[in-house]
């Protein structure tokens, strides 16, 4: 096949396997052992002071080789090693070999654990049940696995509402951001991507500790996901205006006017935006209170689920799909034959 056809089979290949799927055993997943590592390295360094800013520079730029290059390399191996069957299928007049169908899958495999559409509804639902079911206590201690806020004593309505803000926020971190530089540069630009956003969530935090070893990971995140926070409001209209959410302009104008409320400078722009959107108000006490309706309810949670999903599933679409099929899976394939040269002689 083209190869920008065997493009729009791997972003189809990544999407169903994040919706039927979902994420892959924590044991196995990349981004556990890129935390590992992280985590190890973390340990091991003692000064603190500005030459932390070089070794989080150093760090970034290993771990994101290091990830590139076993994952490149897998794929490119185990094609090769297909390749050598010369097993082929013929699908009417277009004849497809079985390393053309493994490389399909194994990219759409690592491009899906770069980005995540649907894991959302499976972190919220357990919390939705007990709030349904008055295990408010029970449901604080949920939510805090996926928010940074202290939720000991948090009220029904501010869990929900944290529910709505994450699920809100990650929209430009768990999939705008991952898939627009997928789209771009192939599987190289989307775990660039993750691995900044990974080392963000890990080390970028202002105190003496992370300042300045996270300083770099934390400013190159903020950098590429500039562009997508910046438009994410106008993917939000478009899903909003097919699920009959919501006034329209006001989405824009809220995160116009409302995204500097959060402390990040990107994460604003989708959380005003979804706020709007279902005409309710997310708030952090203490840090921000955004949009103008009432706090969220237990029912707005799956609204807001919903409204991001379908939003991710358009960008997806509209906009890495193309830039995948006509750029991206090139910047890919490149690299891939390279270290198909390096093995050649191996294999």
């Amino acid at each position: 096949m083209e190869l920008w056809v065997d493009a729009v089979f791997v972003i189809l290949v990544a999407l169903l396997i994040d919706r039927f799927i979902g994420e892959l055993p924590n044991r196995f997943h990349p981004l556990r052992w890129l935390g590992l590592m992280l985590g190890w390295i973390d340990r091991h360094i003692t000064d603190r002071g500005r030459i932390a800013k070089l070794w989080g520079f150093l760090s970034y730029l290993a771990m994101f080789l290091l990830i590139l290059f076993v994952t490149l390399s897998f794929i490119t191996v185990v094609c090769m090693l297909v390749a050598k069957t010369d097993i082929s299928f013929d699908i009417g007049t277009v004849s497809v070999s079985l390393a053309e169908i493994v490389w399909i899958l194994l990219t759409g495999l690592f491009m899906k654990v770069t980005f995540a559409v649907f894991s959302f509804r499976k972190h919220c639902r357990p919390i939705q049940d007990d709030l349904r079911s008055g295990k408010v206590e029970d449901a604080a201690v949920k939510v805090q696995m996926i928010v940074s806020r202290n939720t000991e004593g948090m009220d029904a309505e501010h869990i929900a509402s944290s529910c709505c803000e994450t699920i809100a926020e990650n929209l430009v971190d768990s999939v705008m951001s991952p898939t627009f530089y997928g789209g771009l540069l192939g599987l190289p630009g989307a775990i660039m991507f993750r691995c900044a956003n990974l080392m963000d969530a890990m080390w970028g935090y202002l105190n003496e500790k992370y300042g300045n070893l996270g300083f770099f990971p934390a400013k190159f995140d903020d950098v590429l996901g500039f562009l997508t926070a910046r438009v994410s409001p106008y993917f939000v209209v478009l899903a909003a205006k097919i699920m009959r959410f919501g006034d329209h302009p006001s989405i824009t104008e809220a995160a116009k006017n409302e995204h500097t409320k959060t402390p990040s400078p990107n994460s604003g722009y989708p959380m005003t935006a979804c706020a709007a959107a279902l005409e309710i108000s997310m708030e952090k006490k203490g840090v921000y209170v955004m949009g103008t309706g009432h706090l969220p309810t237990v029912d707005d949670i799956t609204r807001c689920y919903h409204l991001v999903e379908l939003t991710s599933i358009i960008f997806i679409l509209l906009i890495m799909l193309p830039l995948y099929a006509m750029i991206g899976v090139h910047v890919q394939v490149f690299f891939e034959g390279i270290l198909g040269g390096l093995f050649g002689g191996l294999i």
